[in-house]
């Protein structure tokens, strides 16, 4: 990389510095005198001869008309365009405000233009040219051959400069130009480093500096959803500051990252180009080449990726090196399809074209490279001296511009007349000041013009330019940031051109509906390190590289809160269905027509209907002896407990509210109680009266109807006593169990509605009642050996010994499903189904024999001989050993007329019919 001139480093004494840059490149040359010999012999090559325009008021100019030479060769091939268009247009420019009669009247601009062949060093070499005339020369050791004095002859004097085109010349030469307080104002350099008014303060332009560009640059990435791009650049000022301004706004802004940021050598190697293009395939996703280089790199680079078979891969974004300019994309119009290109805004001149299209070697001698572009845009050859060799067409000189040879206006050719036009209002303003009323250049003028006086009236013009857009300066000379945005498409004729398919003016209108692709494909192309993530799908970002990533679905019960984490979800929601957000768990409840509901219930149904016809025949047969004989006030109890039974499956299944998880706090456990609380003082009667028989005839105390009744609601009382002790300690309510069918995966989850009866509360509440299940079945255990036919005794230890099955079997089935996820259905339809089993057993084995005697053998249901008490027990007592006797008996049988049921009050004897002459077999 070529060294910058840092003046700070160098003498500030103009001629110091002019015979330092002098012996650095070996370039001065006596004008008069022939008997000076040139330093460098090869210091006038072929191209190095400029333009001189005489004028009272001379400007430099500075423009590509060559391309950069290979290999040495300080110039190459003719730039039509960029050079001959724009020098042309500053000629154009310097006429029109010499024919203006209001602009700089009585004075005539002139020129002295070069040629910077695109390349820094050169440029410099030739800017020299201008500050020959503040240099003092010193002849005391130059003699002429016949001993006289040299005669210099007195170079013309400069004082401004209009150019250069790139970047690297325009920094290299207002590094000299500063020094001697030449104002330079550029027509194409847009480097951002030459918005530094310290360092750059004669140099002002009327194009935007490319911090601009790279903004808009990357708001057009922005709109194309491109996150993932490479930069190319050309070494040098343009390229390198072009690109690190966009590399900076993107670390800035965010959301686009750079995949590689590649150089293009000033000096490129054989092979390079297709070395470039081969690291870009590296990273392929990379499709967006963010460049900025010059026209002939872009070319090559064209080039190259033609030869690579990568037409229709990358995705072009050109800086304003490119803009809409025909040469970088001759013969490669596949290739560069769809390129996107930046351009300050600008309108065609048409006075310019109509100036142009007349030009012609007759008529345009002044232009020393005119006759070379003659050759170049209407291939021919121009005699013997021409500069095509082996052109076999001969120029006739009839040839005309735009008839004979496509003519389109240079990009530029608008700001270059803009550039002459503010030096010549400066000019204007400056005369006005020091000389007003004084027709022509006054002494102030003519002697010396002050530079940094003329460079306060450059920053202050303010005109409408050739094109009708306003041309004004900031404190650094940058013109404001105006572009157009093109695109190179094709058309269904196969035609190639640019077209407008934007702006920028500090923001962004692209009109992406206008946009074409080498694919025919409207949708926009990729050029993305990783696709998006899907709805509900997390970005894990690759380290050190924001913008390639890895999707991750967010699992369970998370949801996507924002682009790169998840959450979990509130406990009582769940992710919907893109999981984007949470929403309420569905809340579900026992329905009546679940088939978990319907066999339970028809159970019930069935027993309430049977529990109601026992209640009914029996109180219709209040009277007769099998009723009385029963214990009427306790089978009345015992009846309304299996009734209980039968109603709580309703209050299980019915829809929870604090009513309903009110009576079922009640009746859980109270219609149990009933049953057993009378069953138990029913075999607690009867094996109190046989034990107090075997000690004395005396009846028991408390076997009353009253006393029995007492008893039962005694125990009864301890149920509902702690079911009011639970209510006050946790007063009922219904809540939302999200627990219990929370699954693993969050569509299936559900919220269970239900009373807020824990396990342990259920088992408490059942827990008094299965207390009195297990004391009633001790007590039926001891009765087992009375008489069969009195008071149920057998009866009631077979349904106490089926109900201890059917709540052995309730315990491993209701609490073995707690983990289920058909917890609540498995639950609920096990608890009620053993309810009203317990409640069939009790009903079917105590009342449907007797109900079946009332209705069916009413000739059964007859009093028989009463009894007292001393000879009921007198007879039990005697069953008792006739019971041991039988055991010796062939037929293990012993016929006794023990029929008689027990006195109950002293009012009343209540009987127990025997069956067939009152003969009951007792059981060995």
């Amino acid at each position: 990389m070529e060294q910058q001139w840092n003046p700070a480093s160098y003498p500030q004494s103009p001629s110091a510095i002019f015979l330092l840059v002098a012996t650095s490149y070996t370039w001065l040359l006596p004008v008069t005198s022939p008997q000076r010999i040139p330093i460098d012999p090869q210091a006038a090559p072929e191209y190095a001869h400029s333009i001189r325009l005489d004028g009272d008021i001379i400007l430099g100019g500075l423009f590509p008309v060559h391309s950069r030479g290979d290999r040495g060769t300080p110039c190459g091939e003719l730039k039509k365009e960029k050079g001959i268009h724009r020098l042309e247009a500053m000629m154009f420019a310097i006429d029109l405000i010499n024919k203006d009669p209001e602009l700089l009247p009585n004075i005539t601009l002139g020129a002295r233009i070069l040629d910077t062949c695109s390349r820094d060093t050169y440029a410099l070499e030739q800017s020299l040219t201008f500050v020959q005339a503040l240099i003092e020369k010193d002849g005391s050791d130059v003699r002429c051959a016949n001993g006289d004095p040299p005669v210099f002859t007195k170079p013309d004097k400069i004082v401004g400069v209009i150019g250069a085109a790139a970047s690297s010349v325009s920094i290299m030469v207002a590094n000299i130009l500063r020094l001697f307080k030449i104002p330079q104002i550029s027509y194409a350099s847009t480097a951002p480093e030459l918005s530094d008014n310290t360092r750059y303060d004669f140099f002002s332009r009327v194009v935007p500096p490319d911090s601009y560009q790279a903004q808009a640059m990357m708001d057009i990435v922005s709109a194309m959803g491109w996150n993932y791009v490479s930069t190319l650049a050309s070494e040098g000022n343009y390229g390198e500051s072009g690109v690190e301004a966009f590399v900076q706004i993107s670390r800035e802004t965010g959301g686009v990252c750079i995949a590689q940021s590649l150089k293009i050598p000033r000096e490129p190697r054989p092979g390079e180009f297709d070395k470039i293009i081969r690291r870009l395939l590296e990273t392929s996703n990379a499709r967006a080449i963010i460049m900025f280089a010059n026209e002939d790199d872009i070319r090559r680079v064209l080039d190259a990726a033609k030869r690579n078979n990568q037409t229709g891969h990358f995705l072009w974004v050109g800086s304003d090196s490119w803009g809409s300019k025909i040469s970088p994309v001759i013969g490669q119009e596949r290739v560069a399809e769809g390129a996107i290109t930046i351009l300050p805004k600008r309108a065609s001149v048409d006075a310019f074209d109509r100036y142009f299209r007349s030009r012609s070697l007759s008529n345009n001698r002044r232009n020393v490279w005119f006759a070379e572009f003659w050759e170049e845009n209407f291939n021919c050859k121009l005699g013997m001296h021409g500069k095509r060799p082996g052109s076999l067409k001969k120029c006739t000189g009839l040839e005309k511009v735009g008839r004979d040879s496509s003519y389109e206006q240079e990009g530029k050719v608008q700001f270059v007349m803009d550039a002459v036009y503010a030096m010549a209002h400066a000019l204007h303003r400056m005369h006005r000041e020091l000389c007003y009323g004084y027709p022509g250049l006054c002494q102030r003028m003519a002697s010396n013009i002050d530079g940094k006086e003329l460079l306060g009236h450059i920053r202050a013009v303010s005109f409408n330019g050739s094109a009708g857009t306003p041309v004004v300066f900031n404190e650094n000379g940058d013109a404001p940031g105006r572009y157009d945005i093109f695109q190179y498409q094709i058309t269904n004729r196969s035609i190639a051109e640019y077209r407008v398919i934007g702006s920028w003016t500090n923001k962004l209108d692209l009109k992406v509906e206008a946009m074409r692709w080498r694919t025919g494909d409207p949708s926009l192309p990729a050029s993305v390190c990783s696709v998006p993530c899907r709805t509900g799908e997390r970005k894990k970002v690759v380290k050190g590289v924001p913008c390639c990533w890895h999707c991750e679905r967010c699992e369970g019960y998370h949801y996507q809160a924002s682009e790169f984490t998840c959450e979990l979800c509130p406990y009582e929601m769940r992710p919907d269905s893109n999981r984007t957000g949470c929403v309420p768990i569905p809340i579900i409840k026992l329905e009546w027509h679940s088939p978990w509901a319907v066999f339970p219930v028809f159970i019930s149904m069935l027993g309430i209907i049977a529990t109601s016809f026992v209640i009914v025949t029996f109180v219709r047969y209040n009277d007769t002896p099998i009723v009385r004989a029963s214990g009427r006030e306790m089978s009345y109890v015992l009846l309304t407990g299996i009734f209980l039974c039968y109603a709580i499956t309703f209050l299980m299944i019915a829809t929870p509210d604090v009513g309903v998880c009110s009576f079922r706090r009640i009746f859980l456990g109270l219609g149990m109680c009933f049953s057993y609380a009378a069953l138990l003082t029913k075999t607690n009667r009867i094996h109190r009266i046989f034990e107090q028989g075997k000690k004395s005839v005396t009846a028991p105390r408390f076997i009353s109807p009253a006393s029995q009744l007492v008893i039962t609601f005694s125990l009864i009382s301890v149920q509902l006593l702690g079911v009011f002790v639970w209510f006050a300690v946790d007063p009922p309510h219904a809540v939302v169990d999200y627990g219990e069918q929370r699954t693993q995966d969050p569509m299936a989850a559900r919220g269970v509605l239900k009373c807020d009866i824990s396990d342990l509360s259920l088992i408490c509440s059942l827990g008094y009642s299965i207390l009195l299940m297990v004391t009633c079945t001790v007590y039926a255990i001891k009765t087992r050996g009375v008489p069969e036919t009195f008071n149920e005794a057998k009866p009631i230890g077979f349904t106490m010994y089926t109900t201890c099955i059917i709540w052995l079997a309730f315990i491993p089935i209701f609490f073995g499903t707690s983990q289920s996820a058909e917890r609540m259905y498995i639950q609920t339809t096990t608890l009620t189904i053993s309810l009203s089993l317990s409640a069939s057993v009790s009903l079917g084995m105590l009342y449907m024999p007797k109900v079946y005697i009332i209705l069916f053998h009413p000739e059964q249901n007859v009093p028989k001989r009463k009894r007292s008490f001393k000879a009921i027990v007198t007879a039990a007592t005697m069953s008792g050993k006739l019971t041991q006797k039988g055991g010796d008996r062939p037929n293990g049988e012993v016929k006794t007329e023990l029929c008689e049921s027990m006195e109950t009050n002293s009012d009343e004897t209540t009987y127990l019919p025997c069956a067939h002459a009152q003969k009951c077999t007792l059981p060995m």
